[in-house]
């Protein structure tokens, strides 16, 4: 399995192989060879900063002696006229990099800006926002990396790292018992016990089952109201982990986080987000 480095790289090399082609014709045929230069990454839009690491990958990627002076690290909030760092070097090398590199950064910036508004909706509750697999192709990390910058948690990673049983999971095994029972058999004859089982609910009556049979490290709530929320977090009563997920909107994420629940995953966090505005400008 790739790590999440080797991930990154791959990405990049995807990135600049789609944009650069055989060449970056247009700075080939006007920018001197040896020209050197200055650019900085100008905020142009309120929000949190994301991706200055991944910046600097990028960068260095294209040219290993540009250098770059950071003033403003990642999680930190921005507004319109702030200079987040400035990049020096090859000027060739510079305008190569810049699409690529603000790319990542306006997409990673906007999913910690939407992450952080959020998770700042459930100030003073315990409740903690997930993100989820719903993220864009061959970004998963980077995405699930602005979701941490902007003080979200990350669900798994993808589906290699717990084990999520899901509506079409129980009813093509037959039931939510089968498929938990199924799990677990599979978990200790493939040494994955420390693989974490979670499972979705769609009734109350789905709870009691998965509480009987017990061997589950979290219950997910599918599509529960605020009210029935509350109840199943009464009926599950912190014997294990609770979520609540399916049609959650940002006007409605306090009213989840008051019944105690103890995760409300949301899609949009990473699935409809706008890229925070920003430009990288010679100077």
């Amino acid at each position: 399995m790739k790590t999440k480095d080797e991930l990154i790289d791959a990405l990049l090399d995807l990135a600049f192989a789609e944009d650069i082609g055989d060449g970056d014709h247009t700075t080939l045929s006007t920018i001197p060879a040896d020209a050197m230069g200055r650019s900085r990454l100008i905020i142009k839009e309120k929000g949190i900063l994301a991706g200055v690491d991944i910046a600097e990958k990028v960068l260095h990627k294209v040219d290993p002696s540009i250098r770059m002076e950071i003033f403003i690290h990642d999680g930190s909030e921005v507004n319109p006229g702030d200079i987040a760092f400035i990049a020096e070097g090859p000027v060739r090398s510079l305008l190569v990099a810049e699409r690529t590199m603000l790319n990542i950064m306006q997409r990673m910036s906007g999913v910690a800006t939407m992450t952080r508004k959020y998770q700042d909706q459930l100030k003073g509750l315990h409740t903690k926002v997930l993100d989820t697999r719903k993220t864009t192709p061959g970004m998963r990390m980077l995405e699930k990396e602005a979701v941490r910058i902007g003080g979200g948690t990350n669900h798994r990673i993808g589906l290699f790292d717990m084990i999520l049983i899901k509506d079409n999971h129980e009813d093509f095994a037959g039931g939510i018992e089968q498929a938990v029972r199924r799990a677990r058999e599979y978990c200790k004859a493939n040494g994955k016990d420390d693989l974490k089982i979670e499972v979705e609910c769609r009734t109350l009556d789905d709870i009691r089952k998965v509480l009987e049979i017990g061997g589950v490290d979290r219950i997910m709530f599918d599509n529960f109201t605020p009210e029935l929320t509350r109840e199943a977090v009464s009926l599950v009563n912190g014997k294990v982990e609770t979520e609540s997920s399916g049609g959650i909107i940002f006007d409605t994420l306090r009213d989840y986080g008051e019944t105690g629940v103890d995760f409300i995953s949301v899609g949009a966090l990473t699935h409809s987000v706008k890229g925070l505005d920003m430009s990288f400008k010679a100077f």
